[in-house]
C-alpha cells in the first residue's frame, strides 16, 4: 500500500509547523512514499528548498500552499468583528509550470493586496489564476467545512460547486485522519456531500509535526507563537494525531474507502514540475545611438580605462581589458555591469559616499574602469577569475558600500529606474538559536525570566565556538546539573533540543536587493514590507519570499547595498578639515580606524612594525579566527620582522609568496600556485580554491590529486608537490579574499590618514556616527583624551566640550579653536525634532537667556522632559 501526504506544514508555517524540510523528505522516503506536498500557511517560503530536497531524494515534490480565502473581496477589511470569518482555508497544489506560476501570483497577491491578519486571496483572483492548479477543500477551517459544521448545507453545496466548476476535474473534497473534535462527523458529511455532487474525495492528515512523540514540543511551539503559557485554559491546542502518518495508518482510518488513499497517488502522478536555473537579468535602458549592451559596456569601460591608465592603454592593461571584456560578453553579463555602474555613478553625482569596492569584484579591471571599484587590480595583483570564472559560470557578485545615512536614496533611485514592482528586498528567517530557544520555551513553561536567562547564558554562543542545546547538555557540567535538577527542567531542555533551529520569524535582509526584468512576482513569490505609514502604500517595498540562497539558484539578479558607517565618517571629516598632524598606524591607538580598532588588530600591527600598505592588506586577512588558530599570523609576523627565515616551498613560488613572506595568506595565492606549478588555468585554479575554502572533501581530494599529478608532470618533485598540496589544504582553508582585503584596507588607510593629519575632524565625525549609542560616545571621548600617546605632534588631549544650545549642531562639530563640541543628537532624552527646533530658533540669533530660549523654541517639539535633559547636560 502507498500514500502521498498532500496537506503538510513545515517550519515555514512560522511557529505553527515543527517539521524541518529535510526531515519531512527523509521520513517520506523511509515510508516509501512516491511523492510529498508542502502546503504552508499562505506562503511559499520553503517551496524552492523543498522542491530541490525532494527531487534529490527521488520523491515527487508537489509545491503547494494552504491559502487563506477572504469570504468576499480580499481588499475588504470591514468584515472583521461583524461575526464573519476574515478568511477560510483552501489547499492549492501546482500541477505543472503554469500552475506554479499561478501559485506564485496568488501567494504574492495575498500579501500585496489582501493582507489582513493573514495574506488573503478571494474568488476573483482564484478564477484569474486557476490554470494548472489542483485544489482540495482543506481542513475544518475551510469554507465547505465551516458550512457543514454549522449545518448550512446550501452554503456548503454552493461553495463546493463553485470550486468544482472552476477547477474542473481538479477539485477534491478533503477528509482528515485525526481525532480533532467534530472531525469524524465532518468526514461523514463530506462523504455525503461528495456523493450528492459527484465529487472525488482525498484523505490528508494536516501534518504539523513529524512523529507522535513530537506533539508536546509542537504544543510548546504554539504557545511561543501565541505568547501564551502552556497552562492557559483558553489557548488553542492541536490534536495529538497531526503527525506524519504512514500509508498503513492512513488507510486504517478509512477502511471502507480505499479511493481516498488512491486519489493521493493519482494527484501525485499528475504533477510534473521541474525547476531549472535561468539567469533573469533586467535589460539596461540604452542611450540613443547604442543598440547593444555589449557594445555600450565596452564603449563606457574603454573610456574609463583611458582615464585611469592613459591613452593608449599600456600593454598589460589592454590585454587584461580585452580578456575581461571577452569573458563578460561570453557570459551575457554586460547588463549586470551597466546596471551596477549606473547606480554607483548616480550616487557619486549626488554626493553620496561610495566605497572603493568590496569582495572579489575589486579584481576586475573593467569594474575599475567603470568606477564600480576604486583600486587598481594590476597594481595590487588582484585576479579577475576570483570574481568571474570563465570555466565555471555563475552570476557575478558585486557588493557595494554606501554611506549608511543615504543608502536608501540609492535604493529608491533603482526602484524609480527599473520599476517599483521590479525592485525588492530579500527575506531572511530568524531561527530559534540555543540561548533564544531556552528563553522562549521557558516562558511557555512558566519559568521566571531571570532563571531561564541564567541558564541560557551558560551556553556558549561566540562565533566558531557556539554550542547547541544538546551539546551544552552533553558537554557542560553546569548545564547538565540543571537538566538533572527535576522533571520541569528536563522538559525545558528536551523541548528546546527539539525546537532549536526552527524558523521563528521572517525579516528583511539588511542589505540584499533583487532587480528583476519585470514584476518580481512574475518569477518568484513576494511578500511585502509595510510602508512608513502602514499598509501597502506607494512607500511599501516588496520582499521576496525566497531567501538569498534560493534566489541565487533561481537566477535572479541580487546585490548587496550595504550601509557602511565609516564612509559617512570619512565624508563628514573631509567636510570639516582644518589641521594637520603626523603618522600613527604602527604605534597603535587605532580607535576609529576602519577594521583596525580592536586590541587584537592593534597588537598585530605593532608586533609586525607595520610600515607599508601591503601590511594592512595582510593584517586584514590574518586577524581572522582561522589564521590565528592555525598559527599563520605568528609565522607571518616572525618572518616579517626577521625573527624567522623566509622559506618558499618551491623557487618558482617566490614571486607569488614574497609579499607574504612565504605564507599562503590569500585565496588568490592558492590560485597562483596551482597556475605556476601545475599549469592550471586561473579558471581551473578557482575551482580548486573554492573546493578548499568550502571544505568539500570529495572535491578537495579530486582537485588536489589533479594538482599533484600535473605538477609532477611539469617537473616538480613529488614530495614537494605533496607537501604543497597539504599546505594548500591547511592554509587555503583559512585563506582570505585578497581583493576584499585590499579594497577595505584602502578605507582603513583613509581613516588612518585622517586621524593622523586631521584628528579633530575625524573624531567629531566618528562621534557623530554613534549618536544613538552612549557607550560608543563615551569610548570615543576617551580616545580623544588618549590621542597624544599616539600622535606625538599633538601636545594635549583633544577636548570635547559639553553641549551648548548656542554652539551645538545635531552632530558633533569642530570649533574654530580646534575643539569638538558635543552634538545635541547624542544628548539622551532629546530627540531629532526637539534638537531641530533649537537649531531652527537659533537661525534668528543667539539665545541670550533661559527665558529667551523658552520663548523662542517650539514647545510642541521640545517639551519639558527634553528641556530638562538639556539643562542636565
Amino acid at each position: 500500500m502507498s500514500f502521498v501526504h498532500l496537506h503538510t506544514h513545515s517550519e515555514y508555517s512560522l511557529l505553527d509547523g515543527a517539521n524541518r524540510i529535510g526531515d519531512l523528505v527523509r521520513r517520506a522516503k523511509e515510508l516509501e512514499m512516491p511523492g510529498l506536498a508542502l502546503t504552508d500557511h499562505g506562503c511559499m517560503f520553503g517551496a524552492w528548498t523543498f522542491h530541490k530536497t525532494a527531487s534529490k531524494e527521488g520523491i515527487t515534490p508537489i509545491v503547494g500552499m494552504e491559502a487563506y480565502v477572504a469570504p468576499g473581496d480580499r481588499r475588504d477589511r470591514s468584515r472583521s468583528g461583524q461575526g464573519e470569518r476574515a478568511y477560510y482555508h483552501l489547499i492549492l497544489l501546482a500541477r505543472d509550470q503554469v500552475g506554479y506560476k499561478n501559485l506564485v501570483k496568488l501567494s504574492s497577491i495575498g500579501y500585496t493586496e489582501g493582507f489582513y491578519h493573514r495574506p488573503r486571496v478571494d474568488r476573483e483572483v482564484l478564477a484569474r489564476y486557476s490554470e494548472g492548479l489542483i485544489v482540495s477543500s482543506a481542513c475544518m477551517a475551510s469554507e465547505v467545512a465551516r458550512h457543514l459544521t454549522a449545518d448550512n448545507w446550501d452554503g456548503a453545496r454552493e461553495a463546493a460547486e463553485w470550486y468544482a466548476n472552476l477547477f474542473d476535474g481538479r477539485y477534491y473534497l478533503e477528509v482528515q485522519a485525526h481525532d480533532s473534535e467534530g472531525q469524524a462527523e465532518l468526514n461523514q458529511n463530506i462523504f455525503k456531500l461528495a456523493e450528492e455532487l459527484g465529487l472525488p474525495v482525498v484523505a490528508t492528515n494536516d501534518a504539523h509535526f513529524l512523529r507522535p512523540e513530537d506533539h508536546e514540543a509542537h504544543d510548546i511551539l504554539l504557545c511561543i507563537g501565541l505568547g501564551k503559557d502552556r497552562d492557559d485554559p483558553a489557548r488553542m491546542r492541536y490534536d495529538e494525531g497531526l503527525y506524519f502518518k504512514s500509508a498503513e495508518e492512513m488507510a486504517s482510518r478509512f477502511p471502507d474507502r480505499p479511493d481516498v488513499i488512491e486519489n493521493t497517488l493519482k494527484i501525485a502522478d499528475e504533477v510534473d514540475l521541474k525547476f531549472e536555473k535561468t539567469y533573469l537579468l533586467p535589460a539596461f535602458p540604452l542611450p540613443e545611438g547604442h543598440s547593444d549592451e555589449n557594445e555600450f559596456l565596452e564603449h563606457l569601460a574603454l573610456e574609463g580605462a583611458k582615464r585611469r591608465f592613459g591613452d593608449p592603454l599600456p600593454t598589460e592593461a589592454q590585454e587584461r581589458f580585452d580578456y575581461e571584456m571577452e569573458v563578460i560578453k561570453g557570459t551575457g553579463y554586460a547588463g549586470y555591469f551597466l546596471i551596477t555602474q549606473d547606480f554607483i555613478r548616480w550616487a557619486r553625482d549626488h554626493d553620496i559616499p561610495v566605497g572603493p569596492g568590496r569582495g572579489s569584484a575589486a579584481g576586475s579591471l573593467v569594474a575599475y574602469a567603470l568606477g564600480i571599484t576604486n583600486l587598481d587590480p594590476l597594481e595590487f595583483d588582484l585576479l579577475f577569475e576570483r570574481f568571474l570564472n570563465p570555466e565555471r559560470i555563475s552570476m557575478p557578485d558585486i557588493d557595494i558600500d554606501f554611506c549608511y545615512e543615504r543608502r536608501g536614496e540609492v535604493i529608491e533611485y533603482t526602484r524609480q529606474k527599473y520599476g517599483k514592482d521590479a525592485v525588492g528586498q530579500i527575506i531572511t528567517f530568524g531561527t530559534m538559536k540555543s540561548r533564544a530557544v531556552i528563553r522562549d520555551v521557558g516562558r511557555a513553561l512558566g519559568f521566571e525570566p531571570s532563571e531561564t536567562d541564567r541558564i541560557a547564558k551558560l551556553i556558549p554562543n561566540q562565533p566558531g565556538q557556539a554550542f547547541t542545546v544538546q551539546e551544552a547538555v552533553d558537554g557542560l557540567k553546569e548545564v547538565k546539573d540543571f537538566y538533572n535538577l527535576d522533571e520541569r527542567h528536563k522538559q525545558l531542555f528536551d523541548y528546546s533540543i527539539t525546537l532549536e533551529g526552527l524558523a521563528r520569524h521572517a525579516s528583511v535582509h539588511a542589505a540584499g536587493i533583487v532587480i528583476a526584468p519585470g514584476p518580481i512576482d512574475d518569477y518568484v513569490p513576494v511578500s511585502v514590507q509595510t510602508g512608513k505609514n502602514g499598509g501597502n502604500g506607494d512607500d511599501a517595498m516588496v520582499v521576496t519570499q525566497y531567501d538569498m540562497n534560493c534566489l541565487d539558484e533561481t537566477g535572479m539578479l541580487k546585490m548587496d547595498f550595504l550601509g557602511l558607517r565609516t564612509l559617512t565618517v570619512i565624508h563628514d571629516a573631509v567636510v570639516m578639515l582644518k589641521a594637520k598632524h603626523g603618522k600613527m598606524l604602527a604605534r597603535g591607538g587605532n580607535a576609529g580606524v576602519f577594521q583596525f580598532e580592536s586590541n587584537l588588530a592593534n597588537d598585530k600591527l605593532r608586533a609586525m612594525k607595520c610600515d607599508r600598505f601591503e601590511d594592512l592588506i595582510a593584517t586584514n586577512a590574518l586577524i581572522r579566527p582561522g589564521p590565528l588558530d592555525s598559527g599563520m599570523t605568528d609565522v607571518f609576523i616572525d618572518r616579517k620582522i626577521g625573527r624567522k627565515e623566509v622559506i618558499y616551498p618551491h623557487p618558482d613560488l617566490e614571486k607569488v609568496l614574497k609579499p607574504t613572506y612565504g605564507v599562503i595568506v590569500y585565496q588568490e595565492q592558492v590560485m597562483r600556485i596551482a597556475s605556476e606549478l601545475a599549469g592550471f588555468t586561473l579558471g581551473e585554479a578557482d575551482v580548486l580554491r573554492k573546493a578548499v575554502g568550502k571544505k568539500i572533501a570529495t572535491l578537495i581530494k579530486e582537485e588536489l590529486g589533479k594538482f599533484v599529478e600535473r605538477a609532477v608532470e611539469r617537473g616538480v618533485d613529488k614530495r614537494v608537490a605533496l607537501e604543497l598540496s597539504s599546505q594548500i589544504e591547511t592554509f587555503g582553508r583559512y585563506g582570505f579574499n585578497r581583493s576584499h582585503s585590499a579594497a577595505y584596507s584602502l578605507i582603513s588607510y583613509h581613516t588612518a590618514w585622517l586621524k593622523a593629519h586631521h584628528p579633530a575632524e575625524l573624531m567629531a565625525a566618528l562621534l557623530s556616527s554613534v549618536l544613538d549609542n552612549t557607550d560608543s560616545v563615551v569610548k570615543y571621548i576617551g580616545a580623544c583624551r588618549d590621542l597624544p600617546r599616539y600622535l606625538p605632534k599633538l601636545e594635549e588631549s583633544l577636548e570635547v566640550l559639553p553641549p551648548d544650545v548656542n554652539e551645538s549642531g545635531w552632530k558633533f562639530i569642530v570649533t574654530e579653536a580646534g575643539k569638538i563640541r558635543f552634538g545635541l543628537g547624542a544628548v539622551r532624552g532629546v530627540g531629532q525634532s526637539a534638537a531641530h527646533s533649537v537649531l531652527d530658533a537659533r537661525q534668528h540669533g543667539r539665545f541670550t537667556s533661559l527665558f529667551d530660549f523658552l520663548e523662542r523654541i517650539d514647545i510642541r517639539a521640545l517639551n519639558k522632559r527634553a528641556c530638562e535633559a538639556l539643562i542636565a547636560a
